[in-house]
């Protein structure tokens, strides 16, 4: 099952919800690529050297461990579940995603992870390059303006001072850039369920879901 959509829309909630219910692995493609961007990052490699990123995207190994109801994320043996989701990696994420080379060997290792099925899949590209065979599609979208007060909340909530503005500002750099991606841009897989969750609850969205699975 594939879960897509922008930056902010609540997928990888909403994903582990649909997982527990169904009793499906959840996975989380968006955390692969930041384990790539943290990696590049604490090794300190420029990140105009492609060729030395996709060597290295080659060589690393990243493992989705589920949790109680949380995802851990390992790479090459190591913890990094929280220190993916720092600011700094967030900002250099699109960078990397862009990158063709690491793109196809994430692509690889995702299509691994979900080939026997029972699989609730959550990026930006699921439905339309990763399983485009998908036996069910969703596309999960939100008006910019929540999107934002959603993330602001998520980092307020673990302590953070941010600012609402600067979080929407963001959104909309970010939103760009998936969108205008020269690989694998963002966008809507044909067949797929359109859900606006604007003004809905995780609960909701999660039984829009359900239903359409079981239709």
């Amino acid at each position: 099952m594939a879960i897509d959509g922008p930056a902010g829309a609540g997928k990888s909630a909403i994903a582990k919800i649909v997982a527990k219910e169904l009793g499906y692995l959840y996975i989380d493609t968006g955390a692969m690529y930041r384990a790539i961007t943290w990696k590049s990052l604490a090794n300190k490699i420029d990140f105009r050297d492609e060729k030395k990123i996709i060597e290295m995207s080659r060589k690393t190994d990243i493992k989705l461990v589920q949790s109680d109801d949380k995802l851990k994320i390992f790479v090459d043996g190591k913890n990094v579940s929280e220190k993916i989701r720092e600011e700094f990696v967030t900002k250099n994420t699109n960078t990397i995603a862009a990158i063709q080379g690491v793109r196809k060997i994430l692509r690889d290792k995702q299509r691994l992870l979900g080939r026997n099925g029972g699989v609730v899949m959550e990026g930006r590209d699921i439905g339309t390059a990763v399983f485009p065979d998908a036996e069910k599609k969703f596309y999960l979208d939100a008006k910019p303006k929540e999107r934002a007060v959603r993330r602001w909340k998520e980092l307020k909530a673990k302590g953070k001072k941010v600012s609402l503005k600067k979080i929407a500002e963001a959104i909309k750099r970010r939103d760009y850039r998936d969108r205008h991606r020269g690989i694998s841009p963002l966008k809507k897989a044909k067949d797929a369920i359109v859900i606006d969750s604007t003004g809905m609850t995780l609960k909701q969205v999660a039984e829009n879901i359900l239903s359409g699975i079981r239709e």
